[in-house]
């Protein structure tokens, strides 16, 4: 058994010019320098020793392994001694118990050497296993906090799916725990932040600080650079604002203000809303902040025909519904295996989802103008309260949405921009839409490079403001143009009343 240096030599062991180890033992803990494994290795050098640190179980946490006698291993780990040393053959061996965070839990430090231990060989190891304590507990601190990080991410996440799919009850249930009150509204908005990936983190960091816990703040499972904030008043998102003011090259998309049960209808705004702030001087937008297509329709026409479009699906339970409507949403805002990331199943369950609607809907949305439509109505059916959802109304068609002189302005001077460029973007982009956003067919058309259909497709979008090659609002709202402008064919829409006789359906080509 060891003991305790007295005072006087304690000083004797450290002073003089043979404390050189301390200095060095204390550059380990610099940041580019401590480890366990460092120490260990710093340690046997030190000490011209076989060292080795071993768990309660006897495995290595560093060093190498050594023979050693179970029982007294056992007294050490237990904590019956804290310390033994044996001379023997040559050799000299001590054994240093060395606590753990956590009732009972110990490694043991075991040092080899064929000198004897002096008074500095003693000091050495003391010192030495007293800041392998230090290191172990700090990782072992470090590992937990970094254990509940994560957990608290997943949660958050787990939310965010909840929310996306309609299930408001369980999502408040599961955010009640650690954040009340936070789901307590009926309505509520969607930023995302886009960064690079490395800056993600501290960027996500900045945002939770900055809101206080009052904001769902979400790592995008799906794409590497956005951060998710579902915000439920506008001081929030003023501090979400002020985050990214001062985060250089941070672009932030803002939904409008949608019922808690359009949170899925409310991040695809936000996302959309991204390819706005792009071309900002403050790169921000708000999904609000321009003109869409279905503003300017007549409201009770397209209630009507949205509710006449997705009948079909009200014969299904209402969790299922919900779920198959939030799936689809995604699914025609983005691929499917960024829906099935942000939704938190496989890509096949996302497609099979969207399968079962088309089958129900009697649609095909490899269609652009299908897609179009039934974007359209799933988008108006997010936002009908219950007393326009039950508000009769006359049958109603898809063209009768687009015959408005206010619908018919806006998709004039949206598509007149294009027309200032020589390459005829227009005539480019109007026969990609109409090969379905294939760049392969839209070429053959029009007998040219498809590498020239990707390019002018890419041109037209500064141009428009609003993102093209990604599949989203924006490429609908450009769809819903050229269909106002009757210059692509009208869906082919099973739930549409028959056209009357002389009805404007036709595409007409300039």
């Amino acid at each position: 058994m060891t003991g305790r240096d007295d005072g006087n030599r304690h000083t004797e062991a450290t002073g003089g010019a043979d404390s050189s180890w301390a200095q060095e033992l204390l550059d380990q803990l610099r940041p580019a320098g401590s480890g366990v494994r460092r120490i260990v290795a710093w340690l046997a050098t030190t000490l011209d020793a076989t060292v080795s640190l071993l768990d309660r179980g006897g495995e290595p946490l560093a060093g190498e392994r050594m023979p050693l006698d179970d029982d007294l291993f056992g007294d050490l780990v237990c904590g019956r001694l804290a310390s033994a040393a044996w001379e023997g053959d040559g050799r000299s061996l001590r054994l240093v118990r060395v606590e753990l965070p956590g009732p009972g839990t110990a490694a043991v430090l075991v040092v080899g050497r064929t000198a004897p231990f002096d008074r500095r060989a003693a000091e050495i190891l003391r010192r030495a296993a007293s800041v392998l304590e230090l290191l172990l507990r700090a990782q072992q601190t470090v590992a937990t906090g970094d254990r509940l990080a994560r957990a608290t991410a997943d949660l958050r996440l787990a939310i965010l799916q909840l929310l996306m799919v309609e299930d408001i009850v369980a999502a408040r249930r599961v955010a009640a725990g650690l954040w009340p009150g936070l789901l307590d509204t009926e309505t509520t908005c969607v930023y995302v932040v886009e960064t690079s990936p490395a800056d993600r983190d501290r960027l996500a960091d900045a945002c939770v600080e900055a809101t206080r816990d009052e904001a769902l703040v979400v790592r995008c499972p799906a794409m590497d650079g956005h951060v998710i904030v579902v915000v439920p008043d506008d001081t929030t998102a003023s501090a979400l604002r002020s985050v990214c003011e001062r985060t250089p090259d941070a672009l932030l998309g803002g939904s409008a203000r949608q019922r808690l049960a359009g949170t899925a209808t409310a991040y695809g705004q936000a996302v959309s809303a991204l390819a706005v702030a792009r071309f900002r001087p403050d790169q921000t937008a708000v999904y609000a902040e321009r003109t869409h297509p279905e503003r300017l329709m007549d409201p009770d026409v397209l209630r009507s025909w949205s509710t006449r479009l997705l009948r079909p699906l009200d014969t299904l339970p209402h969790h299922t519904r919900a779920e198959l409507l939030a799936t689809t949403r995604l699914g025609l805002e983005f691929t499917a295996v960024s829906a099935a990331k942000v939704l938190g199943v496989s890509r096949n369950t996302v497609r099979a989802r969207m399968e079962r609607v088309e089958n129900l809907l009697g649609t095909d949305f490899s269609d652009l103008t299908v897609r179009a439509a039934v974007h359209l109505a799933l988008n108006t059916e997010v936002a009908l309260t219950e007393d326009t959802r039950v508000r009769p109304a006359g049958p109603a068609r898809f063209g009768d949405l687009l015959t408005g002189p206010a619908l018919g302005t806006w998709a004039r001077d949206l598509l007149a921009r294009l027309d200032t460029d020589a390459r005829d973007l227009r005539r480019t982009l109007r026969a990609w839409l109409a090969a379905g956003g294939n760049a392969e067919r839209a070429a053959q058309l029009l007998g040219v490079h498809a590498q020239t259909v990707r390019e002018h497709v890419r041109s037209a979008e500064p141009v428009l403001e609003r993102q093209l090659l990604a599949s989203g609002s924006d490429l609908y709202e450009v769809v819903l143009a050229h269909l106002a402008t009757r210059e692509l064919d009208q869906p082919d829409l099973r739930q549409d009343p028959p056209a009357e006789s002389g009805h404007p359906d036709s595409p007409v080509h300039d």
